[in-house]
């Protein structure tokens, strides 16, 4: 047999070595990337913390000052953005806030700068209680200038001021209740054949179920809860305006007032500049020379101050987000003095 000649060799591919100088060169580019992201982490914690640390509200001034609280938007707990983040106004540092003026002798008034559609009958009652408490404890008098709008609560919170002024652009009024729109969409679920169950431990408990009608005796609940938080209205309207009841229960029909319309009815003192109330105030009450301060809620929270230097995007991602967010907080909202056109606004 013959033998066979077997070459083992392997074939290997020759490959030029890596220069060490262009090697240096990525390797310095890799850490200089590091670097620049440990750079750029440490600044944002930096940031952060010194943010966190910082005062959430202004020291009130060691002088006399009149306090100038801001009630903008609706007047419930809990105002935030889909974020969490806090927004517009803010029941309890308000409430907290005028505890602290009555505690400090250095202020010597009250400013209300209402710009609001007004919101739940709880809060809005809380937060008249407590403007009357500041003024009967402390007797210093309390003002309201009236924005763009302060209707329904927004207005109910005004009336125990010793003077009321509103720009004339406002709208106000709105005296008057509401519970929401309540669905009824049971025809539609039988419509297309949808079988619903609501097991309940009396016949009225579920009242106001999107998936049941509303029987006559269910409205009629509903409508006592309405009428007796508008019996409140009317008479706090009466007795801090001085008006005769019978004349506020006839303007109270849930309607909006221009400013100088409201004026006229005499649910307001002046239609005047913010400027012009400053000066009716040093002139009629010797406050001329006290200083102002504004007393504005900021979010002193960790994450509340870091993403609120974060331009996030807000509100409902479809159409039908939408519309089942509107249903949603239609028939969530508590019996309110709310004026519903104002609020969307």
């Amino acid at each position: 047999m013959e033998e066979q000649n077997c070459d083992y060799r392997q074939i290997y591919k020759i490959e030029t070595p890596q220069k060490t100088g262009k090697r240096g060169i990525r390797g310095f580019k890799i850490w200089l990337v590091v670097l620049l992201c440990i750079a750029a982490f440490g600044l944002i914690i930096g940031l952060a913390v010194k943010s966190l640390l910082s005062d959430s509200v202004a020291a009130a001034p060691a002088e006399p000052y009149v306090g100038v609280l801001y009630v903008e938007g609706v007047i419930a707990r809990g105002n935030v953005d889909s974020w969490g983040r806090a927004v517009d106004y803010q029941h309890d540092f308000t409430l907290d806030a005028i505890d602290d003026l009555i505690g400090d002798s250095n202020n010597k008034a009250l400013i209300l700068w209402v710009d609001s559609p007004g919101g739940g009958v709880y809060e809005s009652d809380e937060l008249y209680f407590k403007i009357k408490e500041y003024r009967q404890s402390t007797g210093r008098p309390v003002f309201s200038y009236m924005a763009s709008m302060a209707a329904s609560g927004g207005y109910y919170i005004a009336a125990p001021s010793d003077a009321i002024f509103a720009n004339r652009n406002c709208w106000t009024g709105s005296i008057g209740v509401t519970i929401g729109t309540l669905y009824d969409i049971s025809g539609f679920l039988e419509k297309h054949g949808v079988d619903t169950v609501t097991i309940t431990s009396g016949k009225n408990k579920s009242m106001g179920s999107m998936v049941d009608p509303l029987t006559d005796e269910q409205r009629k609940i509903f409508q006592s809860l309405v009428d007796e938080a508008y019996e409140q209205f009317i008479g706090i309207v009466a007795e801090e305006r001085q008006l005769d009841i019978s004349a506020v229960r006839k303007l109270a029909d849930g309607r909006i007032y221009t400013a100088s319309q409201a004026e006229e009815l005499g649910l307001l003192d002046t239609v005047a500049s913010y400027e012009e109330l400053l000066s009716y105030m040093a002139d009629e009450f010797g406050l001329e020379g006290a200083l102002i301060h504004d007393i504005i809620y900021y979010d002193n929270s960790f994450m509340g101050r870091l993403l609120g230097r974060l331009p996030l995007p807000n509100g409902p991602a479809s159409e039908a987000e939408a519309v089942l967010s509107l249903i949603h907080n239609e028939v969530n909202f508590p019996v309110s003095y709310l004026c519903e056109v104002l609020k969307a606004r």
